[in-house]
């Protein structure tokens, strides 16, 4: 691509990975290739059998454990797996060889304390021109929605979740 963006999906509503999977699907469908880093995610989500069917296209790296973050104190192997994330994620930022370098639920990694925002000013300071930059995750931090050249933000107007109904597969993973 000539020119990359900075996208951040944000808010309280659902569909903010959804998003940028479809993003990522309509980039591959283009022949475009695409990095999708999913911080605080070890869950087998449909998502990786989808990334699949693109393999030469599309590839999803999963850099989390299948359990939840307590603000404030990620475990020592949180900490280990989200930076390993993003040490892969900056090399593919700065290697030419991806188009759209997707950095999900990285918002709610700085929110639970597991980066600082300025662990990941970088990325988005220094990437290369060419290559398109997405932030997802509730709690976007201020500094990442200034540099942002998109910004979406997800509304909550209603959820299953507050009936009782529980994630459903292949629908909420």
């Amino acid at each position: 691509m000539e020119i990359g963006l900075v996208q951040v999906y944000t808010g309280e509503g659902k569909g903010k990975t959804t998003a940028a999977l479809g993003l990522a699907m309509r980039a591959a469908g283009k022949g475009l290739k695409v990095l999708m880093v999913q911080f605080l995610k070890g869950r087998h989500y449909g998502e990786l059998e989808a990334a699949k069917c693109f393999a030469d296209r599309f590839e999803v790296v999963q850099s989390g454990l299948d359990s939840f973050v307590k603000k404030g104190e990620p475990s020592q192997e949180d900490l280990e797996l989200a930076h390993r994330g993003l040490v892969l994620a900056r090399d593919a930022i700065m290697s030419g060889r991806y188009d759209i370098v997707i950095l999900d639920e990285i918002n709610v990694a700085v929110e639970l304390g597991v980066f600082k925002v300025e662990e990941v000013l970088p990325l988005i300071d220094e990437r290369p021109t060419g290559v398109e930059l997405v932030l997802t995750g509730r709690y976007a931090p201020n500094e990442f929605c200034e540099r942002a050249d998109i910004i979406t933000e997800m509304k909550n107007v209603r959820h299953c979740f507050d009936k009782g109904v529980p994630m459903r597969e292949g629908i909420e993973f």
